[in-house]
């Protein structure tokens, strides 16, 4: 009779653990990002308003205005989140953001989030109130993203 060699069993690979960060601390940094945002808007539109508006007296219209800021300010957040996940304001609360299994976000997940966040926020805050009913107290935009805000241990 031939032996069998037992074949060793294949465990699937194991998720990757992390600590979602605490909704105080989430806050405090979209806080500290809107004033962050301020300075981004004052240079990238302001500025670059008041000289088309002084040097050619032409004011664009209020839809094409909200349609820049929306660029601006995902440039802005698309390339830090890509670029280690972490706006400034991140980076200052120790923030990072993930997606389900604790790996970085890639581009078409981070436009989700971005574009979702906007309701999220701008409808009364829903999306964060949401944060109090949710099960890991994540946002309504990063459930629906399938992303996640979580502590950095460092």
């Amino acid at each position: 009779m031939q032996q069998r060699k037992a074949r060793p069993e294949v465990s699937p690979p194991a998720r990757q653990t992390v600590e979602l960060a605490g909704l105080r601390r989430r806050l405090a940094s979209l806080v500290y990002e809107g004033l962050l945002l301020l300075g981004v808007l004052a240079l990238t539109f302001m500025v670059p308003l008041l000289i088309i508006g002084i040097g050619t007296h032409y004011t664009p219209g209020g839809g094409l205005l909200w349609a820049y800021i929306f660029a601006v300010l995902g440039g802005y957040f698309l390339w830090y989140w890509r670029r280690g996940g972490q706006t400034l304001a991140m980076q200052t609360w120790k923030l990072r953001l993930v997606d389900v299994e604790g790996k970085p976000v890639p581009l078409g997940q981070a436009c989700v989030r971005y574009t979702l966040a906007w309701p999220s926020i701008c409808f009364f805050g829903v999306g964060l109130v949401w944060a109090v009913l949710d099960r890991d107290r994540q946002f309504l935009h990063d459930r629906l993203a399938g992303t996640r805000i979580v502590l950095l241990n460092t």
